[in-house]
């Protein structure tokens, strides 16, 4: 059995922006995530990293070739099927926290659990117990707008976490921040991803952070290479 939570295999896109011009972002991308490994995605802005994240979580279709998460080809599945793939299996963080503004850290956390039929009690624990590993379960009943923007996105990659994902897809999720917090804030995702012996593929400008990461990547021309 294979061990692929993720694999990729001659993915297009391609953008129409009226005639007679077209955009290819991908031109026959190729990519195998196994388990427990943390691939690193680093291109130029607009070389379409977010494009290859948003199909590789099913959030967006490829125009052809084949994308698999756990051995399951999706790219003819019905959106009720990807939609339950993607809600089991994978975690999303971004540059922006998107957390609920009105719901403390701890509600954030919990209400992805309770929307997969997690009890509540079982749901709360495990928010705190997310919110300890990564340095801020002080922050547990504070709102987004009383914390500070590294805890915020400390919260928004437990709030991925809530559901043990197979797979973690992060786009720029330190971009945000100055250097010294987002290598704090990186720190603390590693640990996460780590602990959890998750699988990730996080897209970043930062070379530095890139290396930390078992597997380099440079999306280029559409195409994926080793960086």
């Amino acid at each position: 059995m294979s061990d692929a939570v993720l694999r990729l295999s001659g993915v297009e896109k391609v953008y129409k922006k009226g005639m007679p011009g077209e955009v290819h972002v991908l031109r026959g991308a190729d990519l195998t995530v196994r388990r427990g490994e943390v691939v690193a995605l680093v291109a130029p802005s607009g070389a379409g990293k977010s494009t290859l994240l948003h199909i590789a979580g099913l959030l967006d279709s490829a125009d052809a070739g084949v994308v698999e998460i756990g051995g399951e080809e999706m790219q003819n599945r019905s959106d009720r099927r990807r939609t339950a793939v993607r809600r089991d299996n994978l975690g999303f963080v971004y540059q922006f926290h998107h957390l609920l503004p009105e719901f403390t850290a701890l509600e954030n956390i919990t209400l992805p659990q309770l929307a997969n039929g997690t009890p509540r009690d079982a749901a709360e624990a495990r928010a705190k117990d997310l919110l300890a590993s990564v340095g801020i379960a002080d922050r547990a009943s504070h709102r987004p707008a009383a914390m500070s923007g590294g805890e915020q996105q400390r919260v928004a990659f437990c709030r991925a976490m809530a559901n043990a994902p197979q797979l973690l897809l992060a786009d720029e999720p330190t971009g945000n921040l100055d250097p010294a917090t987002s290598d704090r804030v990186f720190g603390a995702l590693m640990r996460l991803v780590r602990d959890t012996g998750l699988s990730a593929v996080i897209a970043t400008h930062n070379l530095e952070l890139a290396e930390r990461m078992d597997r380099c990547l440079r999306l280029e021309d559409g195409h994926l290479t080793t960086a």
